[in-house]
């Protein structure tokens, strides 16, 4: 016997919607479990997209060594800090370094002779300006009335960096150095100047000059006009006319490096001295003092008396405007 059994169409489609929800919840299942691996492959792809990019940018920044050092060379710190730097291993407390060698300091005036006014912040003075026509609208008496400039760059125990401007006219009278070592540099203009080194051993005579005890005979070391361009001048304790004279024949500056700096309680102070020629004393020398001259040569010579800072002498500290040092 058939037996059929007729089902409610409405139960036949809850049973296929039941079985369809059931497969839909496994797969809906499926795909949340699936969920945190997808995440994790497209963050390891993109990890690797962000370093590909790191790469490419650096090594569009990267420069080789060779190149790196090339660039490097070619920044060149200011002339006054290289003075500085040389000066520093240069020069002691008590004058030059240990080192015999002269090559330090022909070091330094092989590096003074490059300098020009802007290397120390100043700008050529015209000679026109300087005789009264120029900014400051004075004339020409009143121009050459002005006072010595001097600009402190930098001074310590071992050294002095500084730079004198002059107008046209005017004097540093004769003075001198002692157990000092002094680079002098024009940097624009012409000056004068005239230089002595004691006779040694030294030659000592009673002055019947008014205001002048004794004079001491000197040789002269300069006597000529420096004109920028011109090489550095340099002056030693006992040689290379340690006692000169300035006079600027058109406004001028002069850089110097004095080492060590005057100092009076180390017994570096700065006298000034009048200079007589040799005729004025005569030729008696006392006996055995070696000072006997030859003929013709008396020329060579003078005589040199100690005096009080000149009244005239007319000097102001102006401001340092040239690049800065790095100390």
């Amino acid at each position: 016997m058939e037996l059929i059994i007729r089902s409610n169409p409405v139960q036949i489609i809850r049973h296929q919607i039941c079985s369809d929800s059931c497969e839909n919840k496994g797969k809906q299942e499926e795909s949340r479990q699936n969920i945190p691996k997808m995440f994790s492959e497209i963050q390891k792809v993109t990890d690797k997209a962000m370093v590909f990019l790191q790469k490419k940018a650096l090594s569009a920044l990267y420069i080789p060594k060779q190149k790196l050092h090339m660039a490097m060379n070619n920044t060149t710190a200011p002339k006054v800090q290289l003075l500085y730097d040389l000066c520093k291993t240069t020069f002691t407390p008590s004058g030059l370094s240990s080192s015999p060698s002269p090559q330090p300091i022909h070091k330094l005036c092989s590096l003074l002779d490059t300098f020009g006014p802007a290397d120390v912040g100043l700008k050529e003075e015209s000679p026109d300006d300087d005789r009264g026509h120029g900014f400051f609208g004075l004339n020409r008496v009143t121009r050459w009335a002005q006072p010595i400039t001097y600009l402190d760059i930098h001074e310590c125990d071992s050294f002095t960096m500084c730079v004198f401007c002059f107008p046209t006219s005017s004097v540093i009278p004769l003075h001198d150095h002692p157990g000092m070592t002094v680079l002098s540099k024009v940097l624009y203009g012409s000056m004068h100047v005239k230089a002595y080194d004691w006779v040694e051993p030294s030659c000592i005579k009673e002055s019947q000059e008014p205001g002048c005890p004794q004079v001491r005979l000197a040789r002269l070391a300069a006597d000529k006009v420096l004109t920028a361009p011109c090489g550095t001048s340099i002056l030693y304790p006992k040689t290379g006319g340690n006692l000169h004279c300035f006079t600027a024949v058109t406004p001028c500056a002069v850089l110097d490096v004095l080492a060590p700096p005057y100092r009076e309680d180390l017994g570096r102070k700065c006298t000034y001295y009048v200079d007589y020629p040799y005729s004025a004393f005569g030729n008696d020398f006392p006996q055995g003092n070696g000072a006997q001259i030859s003929n013709g040569k008396e020329e060579e010579y003078a005589w040199l008396a100690e005096i009080e800072t000149p009244d005239d002498l007319y000097m102001r500290s102006g401001v340092y405007v040239g690049p800065s040092i790095r100390v």
